[in-house]
C-alpha cells in the first residue's frame, strides 16, 4: 500500500455562506493530494504527459463528516490500496482538520490512456518500478 499526507491550508474563496469549505472544492483537494503523492513518488503528471499517458477522472465519490473552516489547516491523505494492474487506478482519500478529525473521505478512478489515440493503456513501466515495492508481501 502506497500512502502519501499534503498539507493545505484553506483559503476564503474556498468557503461559502455559511463559513464552511463549499462540498466543489473537496475535488481540488483530492487532486492537490494525488498530485503531490505522485510527486512524492519522482514523478508529475506533465512527465507522465511527456511519456505520452494522460489520467483522466472517470469516477469521484466523496463523502462529507464534519465541516472544515477557513484558515484551518487540513491534511489531505493519498492511498492506493492495491497496485494497478490494467488501464484503471483508484485513489482513495481522507481529509483530517488539524485535530486529527475525520472531515471527509472519497475515491477518485482514473484511466491510463495513450494520448495519441485516447485508447486505455497500462501504468507507464517506469511509474511501476517506483511503485511496486510498496506492495511487496511481508
Amino acid at each position: 500500500m502506497y500512502s502519501h499526507t499534503t498539507q493545505i491550508r484553506v483559503h476564503y474563496a474556498l468557503t461559502d455562506q455559511m463559513g464552511f469549505v463549499y462540498h466543489g472544492h473537496y475535488a481540488q483537494f483530492f487532486e492537490i493530494a494525488r498530485g503531490e503523492a505522485i510527486r512524492n513518488l519522482g514523478f508529475t503528471y506533465k512527465e507522465l504527459e511527456a511519456m505520452g499517458v494522460i489520467m483522466p477522472v472517470v469516477d469521484l465519490h466523496t463523502r462529507f463528516l464534519r465541516p472544515v473552516r477557513y484558515d484551518e489547516l487540513i491534511n489531505v491523505t493519498v492511498t492506493l490500496r492495491e497496485i494497478p494492474l490494467h488501464h484503471k487506478v483508484e485513489f482513495h482519500s481522507e481529509v483530517h482538520d488539524s485535530s486529527g478529525a475525520l472531515c471527509a473521505s472519497g475515491s477518485v478512478t482514473l484511466y491510463f490512456m495513450e494520448a495519441a489515440t485516447m485508447k486505455r493503456t497500462t501504468m507507464p513501466q517506469a511509474l511501476v518500478e517506483v511503485i511496486t515495492p510498496y506492495f511487496a508481501a511481508l
